[in-house]
């Protein structure tokens, strides 16, 4: 499967901004099931300075500074991405016991145990605390596969929590969406990904992009599509894997990795300093996903 991706973000002032400094995390990486084949970015007023780098998470960073007094920031990146068509092997019964991995990732040494060891620790945003523990809990029985367990909790905060846009923002604190079961993906992934951290499994935040389609017999809407969030967690004999719990599923062809971190803060879409601009600047972010013929 391959597709482009054109994203959008514009951002309107209330007043002159005379210079800003910024970091984007918006252009796609590769993955085992993905590849990106071409991508750039286009920012409006043109930068004074940019550079493009690898960050600590492997991910591909973008950094510009503006010199020139604006009002209006516009960041477009534009990627082709080729997706894999083979999907993970979502044979629960199979693999490594939830028993077999905790120990795996007490008494292993190997470079990739200790690599994934980070991701057990707390993040700027996300705690392993003891209700995340009594919530994960049930769904880890130490004889059984840890994928099963993995899907199950997955299914669990799918049914469990209802899809609020106007519950959350980012700086919801995860014992809120906790106790009200609502909140959106960015929340879910946070949610799934304390969870996994509070039972001894590593765990990552996924950022990305996600193609919706529209309902049979409407067109698609240009922009339609939208930022995404899911995670991957460590399995030791299968590397990393992904699932998404807003959608209750591994994730699929749909799914377009931008970068993996610790959580949102890691791999924030755009994040910088501006000297000006006035209070309460507008945002508009707009994400369109679209599929190419390979024929």
């Amino acid at each position: 499967m391959r597709y482009k991706v054109r994203h959008t973000t514009r951002y309107s002032y209330p007043a002159r901004v005379t210079s800003c400094y910024n970091l984007a995390n918006v252009l796609p990486r590769d993955t085992r099931r993905q590849r990106c084949l071409d991508s750039k970015v286009t920012v409006s007023p043109m930068p004074a300075v940019s550079r493009s780098r690898t960050d600590y998470f492997g991910n591909h960073a973008y950094q510009f500074e503006i010199q020139k007094a604006h009002k209006e920031l516009v960041i477009t990146a534009e990627s082709e991405i080729q997706i894999s068509e083979a999907q993970p092997d979502l044979n629960l019964d199979f693999g490594i016991s939830y028993a077999q991995a905790l120990h795996y990732m007490r008494s292993n040494r190997s470079h990739h145990a200790l690599e994934a060891r980070e991701y057990l620790l707390n993040s700027p945003m996300i705690a392993a605390t003891e209700e995340l523990t009594n919530y994960a809990q049930p769904s880890f029985v130490p004889d059984r596969s840890l994928k099963s367990c993995v899907a199950e909790l997955t299914t669990r905060i799918f049914s469990d929590f209802t899809y609020d846009p106007e519950f959350s923002t980012i700086a919801t604190p995860l014992s809120e969406v906790l106790e009200h079961k609502r909140g959106v993906c960015q929340d879910f992934a946070h949610l799934q990904v304390g969870c996994l951290r509070a039972v001894g499994i590593p765990a990552k935040y996924v950022s990305g992009y996600i193609e919706t389609l529209p309902a049979p017999g409407e067109e698609k809407l240009v922009g339609a599509d939208a930022t995404h969030a899911w995670v991957a967690y460590f399995c030791p004999d299968e590397g990393w894997l992904e699932f998404d719990p807003t959608n209750d599923t591994a994730a699929q062809t749909q799914h377009i990795v931008t970068a993996y971190g610790r959580d949102f803060l890691d791999v924030t879409p755009v994040k910088g300093v501006i000297f000006g601009g006035g209070s309460a600047p507008a945002l508009d972010v707009s994400v369109d996903v679209s599929r190419v013929s390979e024929d």
